[in-house]
């Protein structure tokens, strides 16, 4: 007998559901309450204060109400973020974005366990006179440090999404504690009337355009994970209302404190790096010590436990075999691998901001079809029963929605040539000009496909 089965998913009925709005925030703020998002806001800082905390909170509110569109998806159907995009790019079309979210969400978990590491080197260097990372024979701190974080992140991770709730809930009080402490130390360096009136030189500025495409990148990373934790949502307003604030809380915090401490490191060295945006450098040139180091090892634990899941999540999609949690641990080992990668490169600040890029030129497409199909195509009405369904209503043609695949490869390039053209790129950016085009095309086309 033929099997007319594409692989299985999990559906989570609304009586199995158990996460409250506090369980649900305190996961968004751990998601953005971490070393990425402080580095994340040293970047910025190159544009100045001013510009720089603008163009965050305009970035950050409009990201995450993309985020609370794609996690009211979750609630709405129980169906985790991946498994979702096979209704939109049809059962073998959602591989494409399983994969950019599998390299994106690994991407991520390496980029915090590499600066989590970097601090344990420094921790190494105050307790056993180890030479810290970036010094000659300070690579053997920063791996000690990942196989330290590695650990870590496996532990967390170890129960599927019992563990990780766990770990929020614990995490996230510390953190909050913690870098309170940091910002008193910070301002007692260098006064808030220095930070808002200082301004980068003209050769290391950034404009407001590439700022906004920094942050989109940053922000945008977590709308394809959105339905992978709000399906265990009880309420709507747990699965909507929680990750936009939870999410925003620890983005605006955390990016601040990044920007503030770059500045605040420029003015007291007397002049401005972007590669001093990283934690670990910031806090050892304000002294600020083992405590602060511990702080970034506590974010990259909180935040790579959503990562790891994400990840795991995306992997599950494309194999029939993997269950969420194995599947988890997999990626956990890879992402250790992966890790590796910024130490054969000058400077880490230079694979940041390429990764970055190509988060947003890859990853913003994909977003702006996924929600377009659900509420202007399919009027928030998926249907189950046919998401493993083959010649099912999301199978399209051989399994593959070819109008996504096209409009997501036309956005694609049409992010490279905005890019290139001055009036978008130092501006609005390319990111959501390119998501808005991918809009326009894939509703009319879908709806001139339906005549």
């Amino acid at each position: 007998m033929e099997n007319n089965r594409f692989g299985q998913i999990e559906v989570v009925n609304k009586e199995h559901r158990h996460q409250s709005f506090w369980d649900m925030f305190a996961t968004w703020v751990g998601a953005n309450a971490n070393n990425g998002t402080w580095f994340v806001g040293g970047v910025i800082a190159a544009c100045g204060f001013a510009t720089a905390s603008v163009t965050m909170v305009v970035v950050g509110i409009i990201s995450y109400i993309l985020l609370a569109l794609a996690a009211k998806m979750g609630y709405d159907t129980g169906i985790s973020s991946m498994a979702l995009t096979r209704a939109s790019f049809g059962l073998r079309g959602s591989f494409l974005p399983s994969i950019i979210n599998l390299v994106q969400f690994i991407g991520w978990a390496a980029v915090n366990t590499f600066i989590a590491a970097t601090s344990i080197s420094y921790i190494l260097h105050d307790l056993l006179a180890w030479p810290v990372y970036g010094q000659p024979g300070g690579m053997k701190g920063l791996i000690l440090g990942i196989v330290i974080m590695s650990i870590l992140h496996i532990l967390s991770t170890s129960m599927g999404e019992v563990s990780v709730r766990i770990i929020e809930r614990v995490g996230i009080v510390l953190v909050f504690i913690l870098v309170i402490w940091e910002s008193y130390v910070v301002f007692k360096h260098v006064s808030f009337s220095e930070i808002i009136a200082y301004r980068p030189a003209a050769n290391v500025k950034m404009s407001s355009g590439q700022a906004v495409d920094v942050l989109a990148a940053f922000n945008l990373a977590w709308v394809t994970a959105g339905s992978d934790f709000t399906r265990f949502s009880k309420k709507e307003s747990s699965a909507t209302w929680a990750p936009f604030l939870g999410a925003n809380l620890g983005f605006f915090w955390f990016t601040a404190v990044g920007t503030i401490s770059t500045i605040a490191t420029a003015i007291t060295l007397g002049h401005f790096d972007a590669n001093n945006s990283d934690p670990s450098t910031i806090a050892s040139k304000l002294g600020l010590g083992i405590l602060a180091m511990l702080v970034i090892i506590i974010t990259s634990t909180t935040a790579n436990a959503v990562n790891l899941m994400a990840a795991g999540s995306a992997l599950t999609n494309m194999t029939k075999r993997l269950k969420l949690t194995p599947s988890i641990i997999l990626v956990t080992i890879i992402a250790t691998f992966v890790t590796f990668i910024p130490a054969f490169y000058s400077t880490f600040l230079g694979v940041f901001t390429a990764f970055l890029d190509g988060i947003g030129m890859f990853l913003g497409p994909e977003i702006a079809i996924f929600l377009a199909d659900y509420y202007l195509i399919a009027n928030q009405n998926y249907v189950a029963e046919e998401f493993t369904k083959i010649r099912g209503k999301y199978w399209y043609r051989f399994g593959i929605n070819w109008l996504a695949i096209i409009v997501w490869m036309i956005s694609v390039i049409s992010y490279i040539i905005f890019k290139s053209i001055p009036m978008i790129a130092n501006t609005i950016g390319a990111t959501f000009v390119s998501m808005i085009l991918a809009v326009v095309l894939y509703v009319g086309l879908a709806k001139l496909r339906k005549k």
